[in-house]
């Protein structure tokens, strides 16, 4: 193949199923999409081992997927770039020079989302060389939908997963109907796929009578997407017969940050968190925290069993959270589970306390079912 005819690889750095949505999107501008190994133990240690130690598990995993896919052959390597008080605004900085120092050649580029469509187009530019406003608008619309395409079967796998007979039969179902939200190549093809991966989803024999509990899931963003900075908490909570329900979701940050207003329908998250977040935090202090100060109170205004905390370890923004969260309770009676992760974090101990918070939700929340029937009351019939 000669240089003129070879398409461009670019690599995005995993975090949860985003990569299908952004791979959409690349194909469409003519640009071959590279997809890294997933993160693994070795992307780990590689990140880990050209980080600095106080750095935060999202960073040494990103320029982990950064190191295996220029070793696999990638021409660029894009990052996401935010404004704000995170020290993601930093990252880009901190990787570019990390990979320069150890001598790969692999350009490297930032996309700033929340330059909205701005930036995703300027982006397109940069990447592909071209200036073709229809095309970008198609690539950005297949990429958008798909994004929430995939956040809706992450939560069928979540409801079936939880009330399935045989565990693993949900997850099975769902990477067959990850496949074809994949091959789908333009809305009216996304359109047929998303029937076909619902119905794929449907497949999972459930048990309608089993006991669930409905928790939310908050935190750090990369950390509540992605499976393996957590862990998979979902399928740890799935087993126990716990829906999960992720309050931060790649979809609620387009809508925020992508989607134009007149486009919007209802409230967004982040609308949502300036509203519920004002008693206890006034402003943004950075990262996810406002959103997860304002998810306690939703999950309390909506009567959800619990909800559980996920932060890297040194996450200033989460730090804040966590200590706002006692202040809380006198309006707010749910249980919180605060888990911090790093390199370090073990299996064994973090299934343990999965296990005991799941335990005190469901007697809490039999308590709570004893209580409401004992206080009924008795209707007399004359």
């Amino acid at each position: 193949m000669s240089k003129e005819n070879k398409k461009l690889k670019v690599a995005f750095p995993h975090m949860g199923t985003v990569y299908i949505a952004w791979a959409a999107a690349l194909k469409k501008i003519g640009v071959e999409p590279f997809i890294p190994p997933y993160t693994s133990k070795k992307t780990l240690s590689l990140g880990t081992k050209h980080s600095p130690e106080a750095i935060c598990l999202p960073y040494k995993l990103i320029l982990g997927n950064f190191i295996e896919a220029i070793e696999g052959g990638t021409d660029y390597v894009a990052m996401i770039s935010s404004p704000g008080c995170c020290r993601l605004g930093e990252y880009g900085n901190c990787i570019h020079n990390a990979l320069t120092d150890l001598g790969y050649n692999a350009k490297y580029i930032e996309l700033t989302l929340y330059d909205g469509l701005k930036g995703m187009y300027d982006f397109l530019k940069k990447i592909s060389g071209k200036n073709d406003p229809i095309l970008f608008a198609r690539a950005i619309n297949i990429a958008i939908r798909k994004m929430f395409v995939l956040d809706d079967l992450e939560n069928a796998l979540s409801y079936y997963r939880a009330r399935e007979i045989h565990f693993g039969d949900a997850e099975k179902n769902y990477n067959k109907a990850l496949n074809y939200i994949k091959e789908a190549d333009s809305t009216r093809n996304l359109k047929k796929a998303k029937k076909l991966a619902f119905d794929e989803m449907k497949k999972t024999k459930i048990d309608p009578n089993k006991e669930i509990l409905h928790v939310d899931l908050t935190g750090e963003i990369y950390l509540v997407c992605d499976q393996f900075s957590n862990q998979n908490i979902t399928r740890e909570l799935g087993k126990m017969g716990v829906q999960t329900r992720r309050s931060l979701t790649i979809s609620s940050f387009l809508k925020d940050a992508i989607i134009p207003k007149v486009f919007r329908k209802g409230e967004t998250h982040l609308q949502r968190a300036y509203r519920m977040a004002k008693p206890y935090l006034m402003r943004d202090i950075g990262g996810d925290s406002l959103e997860c100060v304002s998810d306690v109170a939703y999950a309390d205004e909506r009567g959800i069993d619990g909800i559980i905390h996920i932060s890297p370890f040194t996450c200033m923004p989460e730090i804040m959270s966590q200590n706002i969260f006692p202040a809380m309770r006198e309006n707010c009676d749910i249980p919180i589970l605060p888990l911090i992760m790093d390199e370090q974090t073990g299996k064994a101990g973090y299934l343990t306390r999965l296990e005991a918070f799941v335990d005190l939700m469901r007697r809490r929340k039999r308590k709570l079912t004893k209580t409401n029937v004992d206080e009924k009351p008795v209707e007399i019939i004359n």
